[in-house]
């Protein structure tokens, strides 16, 4: 099953006329992340070694992530604290918080 959950999630980012294709704008991205330094660190750059950074990850990649997170397709580890700060992101939200943070180096 968790081999399927993947690449289905993907595929939505992928096709979604909000998401992989859709321009984010960095600034607004960068004023939604205030919260997200708290684990990710104020650049992308993780806090401690359990967070991933985020700093020039691909962006369909964390459109995809934070999509599944809003949606409870992704679980396990840091699940439950993703899920709930994904919860009231809109999809130019998602947009907006994945072109920031690929868009550091």
């Amino acid at each position: 099953m968790k081999r399927l959950i993947f690449p289905l999630i993907a595929l939505t980012a992928l096709f979604s006329t909000n998401s992989a294709f859709a321009a984010g704008d960095v600034a607004a991205g960068k004023a939604k992340t205030v919260l997200c330094a708290a684990c990710h660190g104020a650049n992308g750059i993780a806090v401690a070694g359990m967070y991933p950074n985020l700093a020039g990850q691909n962006e369909a990649y964390l459109i995809s992530a934070l999509n599944a997170y809003r949606n409870k397709d992704r679980n396990g580890g840091m699940a439950p604290i993703m899920q709930m700060q994904a919860a009231n992101l809109s999809d130019a939200d998602i947009d907006n918080i994945a072109a920031y943070f690929s868009s550091l180096k």
